[in-house]
């Protein structure tokens, strides 16, 4: 097992299949779905939310709805990555809110930011803040979301979770 890997049975992987997809299923259909009660269910989703295993509930807004009509991928690659830079780097992208997601990588890159602005100028003012100011980042490269065919964050455990 994995370092940090928690030990599951199969009625926690049926439980968080079926939660990760849809966390407003009441206990008593997860329970039908996976050959347990309600109150195992919420037993065991209160255990796996106090161990960490479920670490947050959100809802998923949707960002054109809401005036967010640009998406970026950036790469960047930073001059000095010794540890202290690292994390002040990740610190920084951390208080942004255009940035959604940030990734300490290996390869070519150093990190990729997942942005989104409401145009091309919203992004633009991004860069210049948090990129082109920062005297440690060395480069980056934008590369724009023409269409978005897959995003999610659900890990793949229903195969395992099977309990029928």
């Amino acid at each position: 097992m994995t370092q940090g890997a928690h030990k599951l049975d199969r009625f926690d992987r049926a439980i968080l299949a079926r939660y990760q997809s849809n966390t407003r299923l009441v206990a008593e259909e997860i329970g039908a779905a996976v050959g347990l009660s309600a109150a195992s269910v919420q037993r065991r989703i209160k255990q796996l939310r106090d161990g960490g295993v479920i670490r947050e509930e959100i809802a998923r807004l949707d960002g054109p709805a809401l005036g967010f009509a640009l998406t970026c991928i950036v790469t960047v690659d930073i001059d000095y990555e010794r540890a202290e830079h690292i994390n002040r780097f990740k610190q920084r992208m951390l208080a942004l809110p255009n940035v959604q997601q940030c990734y300490y990588v290996t390869g070519q890159w150093d990190f990729i930011l997942v942005v989104t602005a409401r145009d091309m100028q919203e992004y633009e003012r991004f860069t210049e803040a948090a990129l082109m100011n920062d005297t440690n980042v060395r480069s980056f490269s934008t590369h724009v979301v023409m269409d978005c065919a897959k995003t999610g964050f659900a890990l793949p455990i229903s195969a395992q979770a099977d309990c029928r």
